[in-house]
């Protein structure tokens, strides 16, 4: 079990050995979760903002056009194969 020490700052040291398997480097933002059982620190994700233009045509479908129906199908086809697969499991 690894330990740490809160600072008189309010700050706490995370191991070497967490922050290289965690692979979070120096600068690294943490989310700070307040939970039942204690702080949880989460790695935020960098997303850069893009607008509309940048993000068009980057999910590319090389098929036919798809009605609104085919795809509400298509979903409830899945959570059906998803719902046997679950109660296969069980």
């Amino acid at each position: 079990m690894n330990k740490t020490r809160l600072s008189s700052k309010g700050q706490v040291i995370i191991p070497k050995s967490l922050r290289d398997s965690r692979h979070w480097q120096v600068g690294q933002e943490l989310e700070v979760i307040d939970t039942v059982d204690g702080v949880l620190l989460k790695p935020v994700r960098a997303v850069k903002p893009a607008a509309l233009d940048e993000l068009y045509g980057c999910l590319q479908y090389p098929g036919p056009a798809r009605s609104l129906e085919d795809m509400q199908k298509a979903i409830a086809e899945g959570v059906t194969q998803q719902s046997i697969i679950s109660d296969d499991q069980h």
